[in-house]
């Protein structure tokens, strides 16, 4: 797996230039092409009575994304980097979809929606969307974030996220593609930080003995996967943890000073998952990290 292609999709939001910085640093993993994105809700531009659009907005708005993405490009000013456009009118999730498609991207990268009062996850939002649909991986970029943590308010800004990432594995497919994402960071990554969760609910009515043995096989497992990373000359640190997976993957990334979560998309019971949201995407959304999700 390499990272030779991003698509960076933005609202213009605050700080969103900040954010596309910070992940430049992939060039140092093979990024050659940055694909800057951004779609008009085509309900903003409909003129609904005759069912067409507003050309006139749509020029402006189109007009005024080329603008920031012209200063973007021109303040980053690096000739090892090729950038492209794409303006699109449409809805979000198609659209970035297809873009993603169409120029071969390796990489999708989205930022989180604002949390309103009601919201607890990202149910219905285009980006728990995309973390379900794409085929593609995703990266959920937080570059300023406030949170709680043992009763306070902190405000954390994620900065040089590759240097310390934490893969969470279930031993799953995905997993393993997400140990291969993980190493086709070398040259960014400092440490991998390997952990595995023995969820409570699994261990809930089991015997000491069983638990005994599931603990030495995920111990055997953490320990491969470590094997792979110090092969490929990157340090590892594996821990093994039993409880809620959520909380558990999230008090980790914490404790171990982790700059990011890596994992594979979950969705064994998709049915559940599409309404509920799988542990992936809850992470995803309470993790006051950046999330990359492979498929």
């Amino acid at each position: 797996m390499a990272f030779n292609t991003l698509l960076y999709h933005t609202r213009f939001r605050e700080l969103a230039f900040n954010s596309l910085k910070s992940l430049l640093e992939l060039k140092a993993a093979g990024l050659k092409k940055v694909v800057l994105a951004h779609v008009i809700p085509r309900e903003d531009v409909a003129f609904v009575p005759y069912g067409g659009t507003l050309k006139e907005d749509e020029k402006r708005m189109r007009e005024e994304a080329r603008i920031k993405f012209d200063d973007w490009i021109q303040t980053i000013d690096d000739p090892q980097l090729e950038f492209r456009q794409r303006i699109e009118v449409g809805a979000t999730n198609a659209a970035i979809l297809d873009m993603a498609k169409a120029e071969k991207a390796d990489l999708i990268v989205v930022g989180r929606k604002k949390r309103t009062v009601l919201e607890k996850v990202y149910v219905g939002t285009h980006v728990l969307d995309i973390l379900r649909r794409s085929t593609t991986p995703v990266l959920m970029s937080k570059y300023m974030v406030q949170y709680e943590w043992q009763g306070e308010v902190l405000v954390r800004t994620n900065e040089q996220i590759w240097k310390r990432p934490l893969l969470a594995s279930d031993w799953s497919a995905p997993s393993r593609r997400a140990l291969d994402a993980t190493l086709a960071l070398n040259g960014l990554v400092e440490k991998i930080i390997v952990t595995h969760v023995l969820g409570a609910r699994r261990i809930k009515n089991l015997e000491p003995a069983a638990v005994k043995r599931l603990e030495d096989e995920s111990d055997k497992r953490l320990k491969s996967y470590c094997r792979q990373i110090d092969d490929a000359g990157i340090q590892s640190e594996p821990h093994l943890a039993m409880g809620r997976t959520v909380e558990e993957i999230i008090r980790l990334s914490r404790d171990y000073g982790a700059t990011m979560i890596v994992m594979g998309r979950t969705g064994k019971d998709w049915f559940r998952e599409y309404w509920l949201g799988g542990f992936s995407h809850q992470i995803a959304e309470l993790s006051e990290l950046p999330v990359l999700l492979i498929p």
